[in-house]
């Protein structure tokens, strides 16, 4: 009795605790914040796949314009004729937008918050805020209406569905994420897990601004792209391939 008790006692899994106490009901990761001026469609889209047997992805680069990188991304992209859904900080949009100018005319833009916190931890006005001054700022520099949202970090609080649904955004996730710290001294690597693990329907996560690694991906994007195709894989908008297809995440 003493080792079953032991080994049962070793199959059960201990909760993950966070640190911090929980964030308030109002606003805060609870979506029923008992405020009427949230109260729009009382629901919000959030896909991150989509379910189709068509041999199509689409792939997004998150946090920018940055100085170092978006302008070498839009160049491949223009060279193998591949379209794709920068997910724009705001901030980052109103110090680098010059780089955007004239080069969007086959991609889509979303917006991923004016300053990139962690919407998770904010109440709804506070989010709110932060995508109302990005998505003005987008307009104004890009000519473009942003109809996505991605969170930061994919992070979604009850807070950041009421936000979204009152300004009549669609929230975007990936199912698929470029894992450049794995490929440091290997860049070719994440080339062929990108070409050999893809699949209908996904949505693939690159960045444009960070840290040094991420350029791992971004030096492989030609690979990719060629790769892809050679599998007879098109590439498409996020907003594409959700026309294409039923989201997965709406299954009930």
């Amino acid at each position: 009795m003493t080792a079953g008790a032991a080994i049962g006692a070793a199959a059960v899994t201990i909760p993950r605790v966070w640190p911090q106490a929980h964030l308030p009901f109002d606003g805060g990761y609870a979506p029923a914040a008992d405020r009427v001026d949230y109260d729009v469609k009382g629901h919000v889209a959030v896909t991150w796949h989509v379910e189709t047997s068509e041999p199509v992805v689409a792939f997004t680069f998150d946090d920018g314009p940055g100085p170092k990188w978006t302008s070498e991304v839009l160049d491949v992209l223009d060279h193998h004729q591949v379209p794709a859904t920068f997910f724009l900080v705001g901030q980052n949009v109103t110090a680098h937008g010059d780089l955007l100018r004239g080069r969007l005319d086959r991609h889509e833009v979303g917006n991923h918050t004016w300053s990139h916190p962690d919407l998770a931890r904010l109440d709804a006005p506070t989010i709110n805020n932060q995508l109302a001054r990005a998505h003005d700022t987008i307009r104004a520099v890009t000519g473009r209406e942003p109809k996505l949202f991605r969170p930061p970090y994919g992070h979604i609080g009850g807070s950041t569905l009421m936000a979204a649904n009152k300004a009549g955004y669609s929230l975007v996730l990936w199912s698929k994420k470029m894992n450049e710290d794995l490929y440091v001294k290997n860049p070719p690597g994440q080339a062929q897990d990108i070409v050999e693990n893809a699949r209908p329907g996904q949505i693939i996560l690159a960045h444009d601004v960070g840290s040094a690694n991420r350029y791992v991906a971004l030096s492989q994007l030609g690979a990719m792209f060629t790769g892809l195709r050679q599998r007879g894989f098109r590439f498409v908008t996020v907003s594409e391939l959700m026309a294409i297809g039923r989201p997965a995440s709406s299954k009930g």
